[in-house]
């Protein structure tokens, strides 16, 4: 397994890392199986969160023993201020069983922290640095502009950005920038939500940059096994692979849900991380799991839709969110 120095954090990381938000869907025997398979295959790095639901127990529940072996990142989800980090962190230390992690990184805050304010959130990680709790530290963002700044900030070992195989121009100038920072690039949605399929072109489109770590998500024995066997004897980006990424490119260029969530809740109970990406699940994934009975009761939900537009101001994107429901709605219809 190739490994890489994660910028000027010093932490020495696996090139393939295991994204575990996944296997919060997964009972704690299935997760510890998964995960003593990606340690043994070679992988070292886990990054979590406060908020994925019991994501860190899991990793407790399979590694804590195993602590000396492996790198592990947590997000301090949900906290406004430095408190809020201290607290999120004890009980992620609780539920990881150790008494450290080894990155700690703000959650998508909506701006950057005022480092000099004492009870600002990044007081909060300076804390936790200082006490021992954290070994360095480092921010997640959906946001290309906040991500920039925070590599040049000179204030975070690490930023954690959406980076894919298919990420515009603009948004790969982080790379050139973390590199000149030494700041070690963490990508998450590597797999633009799942709506890249083949998992050669999105590994091939990442290995081309030195600097870049991706967390690869990770719920199934297969899946994990698919990136073990890709990490033996890495891709390139040959003719064909480049003809199907202009494909991709072109298809998925623009605006489209990548399914973070972060839209929710919904007052109309529309299930919008599903339902905004339903026009590419039905010919980017077996169709006939999305036109059943309950899908089709589900879709239907967004004509019930209050145009509260809280959606919208949460998404990182940007997106228009009630107008692209309603054209998921009326393509889904054409199915029938």
């Amino acid at each position: 397994m190739e490994k890489i120095t994660l910028g000027k954090s010093g932490l020495i990381v696996s090139r393939i890392s295991f994204g575990a938000l996944p296997i919060q869907r997964l009972d704690f025997d299935s997760s510890r199986d998964i995960l003593l398979r990606a340690l043994e295959g070679g992988i070292n790095f886990f990054d979590t969160a406060r908020g994925y639901s019991d994501s860190e127990e899991k990793i407790g529940y399979a590694l804590s023993s195993r602590r000396q072996d492996i790198i592990i990142a947590t997000k301090a989800s949900g906290a406004e201020d430095r408190a809020g980090v201290m607290s999120c962190l004890g009980t992620s230390l609780s539920n990881l069983k150790t008494d450290y992690v080894d990155l700690l990184q703000l959650h998508n805050p909506p701006e950057l922290p005022n480092p000099e304010d004492p009870d600002s959130l990044y007081a909060g990680l300076l804390e936790a640095r200082e006490q021992g709790k954290t070994k360095t530290i480092g921010i997640t963002n959906h946001s290309r502009k906040i991500a920039i700044e925070a590599a040049r900030s000179g204030l975070y070992d690490t930023v954690q950005f959406p980076l894919s195989a298919i990420s515009s121009d603009e948004d790969l100038e982080l790379v050139e920038i973390c590199r000149e920072n030494n700041v070690g690039l963490i990508a998450m949605k590597a797999m633009c939500g799942g709506l890249l399929k083949n998992a050669s072109l999105a590994f091939a489109g990442l290995r081309r940059y030195e600097n870049v770590v991706p967390i690869w998500g990770i719920q199934k024995m297969e899946e994990l096994e698919e990136f073990l066997t890709l990490e033996e004897n890495p891709p390139v980006l040959d003719e064909t692979l480049i003809k199907e990424l202009e494909r991709e490119k072109k298809e998925l260029a623009g605006d489209f849900c990548r399914g973070c969530g972060y839209c929710l809740p919904c007052p109309a109970d529309i299930k919008i991380p599903m339902a905004a990406r339903m026009s590419f699940l039905l010919r980017r994934a077996p169709s006939e799991n999305f036109l059943t009975t309950e899908w089709q009761n589900e879709m239907e939900k967004i004509e019930d839709c209050i145009n509260c537009r809280a959606c919208v101001g949460r998404c990182p994107y940007s997106l228009e969110t009630p107008d692209l429901l309603k054209k998921m709605l009326a393509d889904y219809r054409t199915f029938f």
